[in-house]
């Protein structure tokens, strides 16, 4: 069963990687309005739940075992839905195990270390998952659209020749690569919307008073350069999808969809992991049977001795009450 469900994700998610070497247009390539063949919303909603309960599961182990981290990088156009998209899928998973950061305009300390150095030092560690809202691929896409940044960061003037981009993208995939060989997996999202789809959702931030907050007029602004930023992701996609950390172009017209896409990348990248539960050694587990019986000793007059045992018990002969029973013993503790 679980090998069914791996080969299915992984055939679902198939049509959204960016194989890599590919040269993306992005346009042509990748429809922000694709749906995979599901109809209504409503087997969307019930993907999505089923894939959060996946994660949850995934995310007990990731955390126990405690060798490997996640980091997921989610990058989209204004109104793209990024904070939706993690809202949805981490619903179900412990807020111990999960670390968000959003990436604004740099600090002035910021600036006044190497560009990927803000990023590094919010990186998840082991056990953890970790999510860029916007991330280091900032610094190819904004910047690259704004080459003016480029002065904020004082960088000396031998290394802002017209391979800066290149580079970076070097320096971006190689930084990756080790991050990847020391146990940390990168799931790379570029939710992926059309330029009227966001034009129906900037007019909703205006026309619903409790959106207004959401919306900038810097927003418009950055809307006007919608074709630089069309080719600005295109460069990028292809140039820093890898083996190692490869890109998935999310459909974000529909915002079920990108969140059924999103939950479905990150549980096929744990399920490769495939995190274990530690197993402990025999002398534990001898003393651990000396403490059950003590506390089973400690059983009050006519109570079960081990009322998630008898459960079970209960549950196997088929009597069927044991739900009520075990719903107190379940959960992370």
């Amino acid at each position: 069963m679980a090998d069914d469900t791996a080969e299915r994700i992984a055939k679902f998610i198939r049509p959204l990687r960016v194989e890599p070497g590919a040269k993306v247009r992005l346009v042509e390539d990748f429809d922000p309005g694709y749906k995979a063949g599901i109809r209504k919303k409503k087997e969307g909603v019930e993907l999505l739940r089923t894939g959060v309960e996946l994660l949850a599961d995934y995310q007990r182990r990731l955390a126990a075992q405690d060798t490997y981290g996640v980091l997921v990088c989610l990058q989209a156009l204004d109104a793209g839905g990024k904070d939706g998209t993690i809202r949805h899928v981490m619903s179900g998973i412990n807020p111990q195990g999960v670390r968000v950061h959003s990436f604004k305009v740099p600090s002035a300390e910021e600036l006044g270390h190497d560009y990927l150095w803000r990023y590094a030092v919010r990186l998840p560690g082991r056990g953890e998952i970790g999510i860029f809202n916007r991330s280091h691929y900032e610094e190819v896409l904004v910047v690259r659209v704004h080459p003016e940044n480029l002065d904020r960061q004082r960088l000396p003037d031998s290394t802002r020749g017209p391979d800066v981009w290149d580079r970076r993208y070097r320096e971006i995939n190689d930084w990756e690569r080790y991050l990847n060989d020391n146990g940390f997996r990168i799931v790379k999202l570029f939710l992926n919307l059309s330029k009227e789809e966001q034009r129906i959702r900037f007019l909703k931030r205006i026309d619903v008073p409790e959106r207004n907050w959401k919306f900038s007029p810097a927003d418009v602004r950055e809307r006007a350069r919608w074709d630089d930023y069309q080719r600005a992701f295109s460069q990028m996609l292809s140039a820093t999808s890898t083996e190692w950390a490869p890109w998935y172009v999310v459909p974000a017209d529909h915002k079920w969809f990108a969140r059924v896409c999103a939950a479905a990348v990150l549980a096929h990248t744990l399920i490769d992991i495939d995190p274990q539960y530690p197993q402990v050694s025999d002398e534990t587990r001898r003393g651990l049977a000396d403490v059950r019986r003590e506390l089973e000793r400690e059983a009050p007059k006519g109570a079960e001795a081990d009322p998630y045992a008898a459960s079970i018990a209960e549950e196997k002969s088929g009597n069927g009450k044991s739900g009520k029973k075990r719903k107190h013993s379940g959960g992370n503790g």
